[in-house]
C-alpha cells in the first residue's frame, strides 16, 4: 500500500498570516500605503473621530447660520464656547478611565462637587484661609481616595460598578450638602473675595493670559511638542520599529500648529463691549494639560496598555499575569480625581459652590460626551481626546441652543438625540468590524 506524500508546509503561510494581523498603516513606508490603509480601515468599520468631526463641522455651519447676527463664529462666543464645555470635557476625560474597562462610574459629579466645595472653603479669607494650591491639593486628595475606595470595592468584591458608583452617587450629594453648611456662608461659599488667594480660584476659568504671553507660550509648547513628535518617530525608524512615514509627522505637526495659532489668534481678539478682555483664557492650556498627561499615561505607558487589554479581554490580561484588580483600582482614582478638576473648574465658572450642582446632569453629560466623541460603552476603545470633542459637541448644542433663545427641554432632547445617534454608530461599526473578521477567518 503506497504510503501518503507528505507535503511540507508553506514557510510564506506564517508570514502573510502575521502581516494580515497587523493593521497596514502601521507598517505603510510612504504617506500614500498610509491613506489608502486608512481607507480600508474606515470602510471595514474602524471610523474613528470622523463622526465627532463632521458632528463639529455641522454645529459651527448650522448655527453660524441660523444664530442671530450670524455671532456663533465670533471670537467671544467661541472662547465663551470653550469654556462653557471645559467641564463636559474634563468630566469625560475622567468617565473614559471606567468606560476603557467596560465599567461606568455614576458618583463623578457629586464626588467631584464634594471636592470643589473643599476646595473653596479652605481658601477663604475668614475661617481656614488655605493658600489655593493647598486647598486644590486636598480637594483632588478626597476625590482619589474616594475613587479608590469604590474601585477597591468594585475589584476586590466582584460588586458591579454600576451599583457601587450610585451608591456613590447618593452618598456624595448628602456629603456635599454637609460639607457646603461647614462655613459661616449659609451653604453659598463664593469665589467673590477681593482677597489675592481666593481670585486664583475664581481665574481659572475667567482669568487669561497676556496677550503676547499667550503668542511667546504657544510658540514654545509648539516647538517641544514638534520636536517630541518628530524626534521620537525618528528614533523609532532608526531602530527598526513601526513609525509613521516621515511625511505624516510632518503632517501633524503642521495641524497642531495651525491650531494652536487659530486658538491664540481668535483669543488675542478684544471681545469685551467696553474697555479691553483679550488673550487666551487660562482653561485652555488647564484642561489640554489634563488631555496631554492622560494621553501620555494611557497611550505611552505599562499601565495604559495595561487598561486597554483589560478592557478588551479581562480574563485574557488576567492569564497574561495582569494585576487586573490593581488597575481597575487605580483607574476609578483617576476617574474621581479628574473629576475634582472638571466641577472645580464650574465652581470658578459661576464664582462659587451651593446645592445647586446638578451631580446627576453631570456624570449623564460626562458619559454621552465621551461616547459621542468616540469611546465605547463596552470597554476597550476610546481615548482621551474623545472625551474633549464629544464636550465640544454637547457645548456646541448648548451654546447654539441658547443662542436660538430655546429651552432647555428641547437642549436635553437634542443632545440625547445625538447620544442615541453615537451609541447607535458605535454598535454598528462593531458588527462590521466583527462581521469583516469572521469573513477573513473563512
Amino acid at each position: 500500500m503506497a504510503q501518503p506524500v507528505e507535503i511540507p508546509p508553506d514557510p510564506t503561510i506564517a508570514v502573510e498570516a502575521a502581516q494580515a494581523e497587523v493593521p497596514p498603516e502601521l507598517v505603510a513606508q510612504s504617506l500614500g500605503e498610509y491613506a489608502r490603509a486608512w481607507i480600508a480601515r474606515t470602510r471595514g468599520g474602524e471610523i474613528g473621530v470622523l463622526p465627532v468631526v463632521f458632528g463639529l463641522v455641522a454645529i459651527m455651519v448650522v448655527f453660524e447660520i441660523i444664530s442671530p447676527n450670524h455671532v456663533f463664529l465670533s471670537a467671544g462666543n467661541l472662547v465663551n464656547l470653550f469654556q462653557q464645555s471645559a467641564v463636559f470635557m474634563v468630566l469625560a476625560m475622567g468617565e473614559t478611565f471606567a468606560l476603557l474597562l467596560g465599567e461606568i462610574d455614576l458618583s463623578i459629579g457629586y464626588v467631584g462637587a464634594c471636592g470643589a466645595v473643599i476646595a473653596v472653603q479652605l481658601v477663604q479669607p475668614v475661617t481656614t484661609n488655605w493658600p489655593w494650591w493647598a486647598a486644590i491639593a486636598a480637594a483632588l486628595a478626597f476625590c482619589a481616595v474616594v475613587g479608590l475606595i469604590h474601585g477597591t470595592i468594585i475589584a476586590r468584591l466582584g460588586i458591579p460598578s454600576f451599583i457601587v458608583t450610585l451608591a456613590g452617587f447618593l452618598i456624595f450629594n448628602g456629603v456635599m450638602l454637609i460639607l457646603l453648611l461647614l462655613g459661616p456662608f449659609s451653604g453659598y461659599p463664593n469665589l467673590t473675595s477681593g482677597d489675592t488667594n481666593v481670585q486664583v480660584l475664581f481665574n481659572l476659568m475667567s482669568g487669561t493670559i497676556d496677550p503676547t504671553l499667550s503668542w511667546i507660550v504657544m510658540g514654545v509648547v509648539l516647538l517641544g511638542l514638534g520636536a517630541l513628535l518628530w524626534f521620537g518617530d525618528e528614533r523609532r525608524r532608526r531602530s527598526g520599529l513601526v513609525a509613521p512615514p516621515a511625511s505624516l509627522t510632518l503632517i501633524k505637526i503642521a495641524l497642531i500648529a495651525a491650531a494652536g495659532i487659530v486658538v491664540v489668534a481668535i483669543s488675542n481678539i478684544n471681545r469685551a463691549n467696553f474697555g479691553t478682555l483679550a488673550g487666551v483664557p487660562w482653561v485652555v492650556p488647564i484642561v489640554l494639560g489634563v488631555l496631554a498627561i492622560w494621553t501620555v499615561l494611557l497611550e505611552r505607558t505599562r499601565y495604559g496598555r495595561y487598561v486597554y487589554a483589560i478592557g478588551g479581554n479581562p480574563e485574557a490580561a488576567r492569564r497574561a499575569g495582569i494585576n487586573v484588580a490593581m488597575i481597575r483600582t487605580i483607574a476609578f482614582g483617576l476617574c474621581s480625581m479628574t473629576a475634582g478638576v472638571g466641577v472645580l473648574l464650574y465652581a470658578s465658572y459661576i464664582g462659587g459652590m451651593s446645592n445647586n450642582v446638578q451631580g446627576g446632569q453631570f456624570v449623564l453629560f460626562a458619559v454621552a460626551a465621551a461616547v459621542i466623541g468616540g469611546a465605547s460603552l463596552f470597554g476597550g476603545r476610546g481615548k482621551m481626546i474623545h472625551g474633549v470633542l464629544g464636550g465640544l459637541v454637547i457645548g456646541g448644542i448648548y451654546n447654539g441652543m441658547y443662542l436660538q433663545s430655546l429651552d432647555v427641554q428641547r437642549i436635553f432632547i437634542v443632545t440625547g438625540l445625538v447620544l442615541l445617534a453615537a451609541v447607535t454608530l458605535d454598535a454598528v461599526s462593531r458588527r462590521g468590524r466583527a462581521a469583516g473578521a469572521m469573513g477573513f477567518g473563512r
